[in-house]
């Protein structure tokens, strides 16, 4: 009985899109195995499911597949639970004394729900106030990316990306909002294609009312060209 009762709990912390950790969790032994040992377990794996499924990885169309997913999960979407692709964000002297708020917005989110492994797809916006460091443009839009392609869940996605820039940039004047399709809520379950998911977090003077308008506005501005 109690078997049963954790797996339904399980299936419904799942369903609820809740997570348990601002850290993705991850096993001691994470990064005893290479790459390539990986993707042989990995392949193995997609293959036994495919096959349990019915399907006869014989045919030109299919047989390439367990070794496509493997690589696909090791070198590409899960990419970011590797620390040595996390991106080196060099900072530099705010020499021209920019001190208003700075914005990232549009940032492109590919991140896959750790619940049933399926798609995030959105927009992040990011924006910090220089304390007398500067970040380049594009560390930003990197560091999106690289804690994206990891299995997780947007709250913990968002948390990261600040807590990430705060320590990188040595303040904790730092905000993201994301605004994401999941693909567990609109292909599946409820299949509600419409719905999208907003998460944010406001360190610093972001937490002051005024300051998160100002960013709040500035998402909102007209920069298509």
């Amino acid at each position: 009985m109690k078997i049963e009762k954790d797996i339904n709990d399980f299936d419904a912390l799942g369903d609820n899109h809740v997570g348990t950790s601002t850290n993705t969790p991850l096993r001691a032994d994470a990064f005893n195995l290479s790459k390539e040992e990986k993707i042989d377990i990995i392949q193995d794996d997609v293959r036994r499911i495919m096959e349990t499924l019915g399907l006869d990885l014989s045919d030109d169309s299919l047989k390439g597949t367990p070794n496509r997913v493997a690589k696909m999960f090791v070198k590409e979407i899960f990419a970011g639970l590797d620390p040595n692709k996390k991106p080196k964000a060099s900072t530099f002297e705010n020499k021209y004394k920019y001190g208003e708020m700075l914005v990232e917005k549009n940032i492109t989110v590919y991140s896959t729900c750790e619940h049933h492994l399926l798609p995030i797809v959105g927009k992040a916006h990011v924006a910090y106030i220089s304390n007398g460091t500067v970040v380049g443009l594009s560390k930003m839009n990197r560091i999106v990316d690289y804690f994206a392609k990891r299995p997780q869940v947007q709250e913990r996605l968002t948390i990261q990306i600040v807590e990430e820039l705060q320590k990188v940039l040595n303040t904790d004047d730092v905000a993201c909002i994301i605004d994401a399709k999941h693909l567990c809520v609109n292909s599946r379950g409820i299949r509600d294609i419409e719905s999208s998911t907003v998460t944010s977090e406001f360190g610093g003077k972001f937490k002051d009312k005024d300051t998160r308008r100002e960013f709040l506005d500035y998402i909102k501005l007209d920069t298509t060209f």
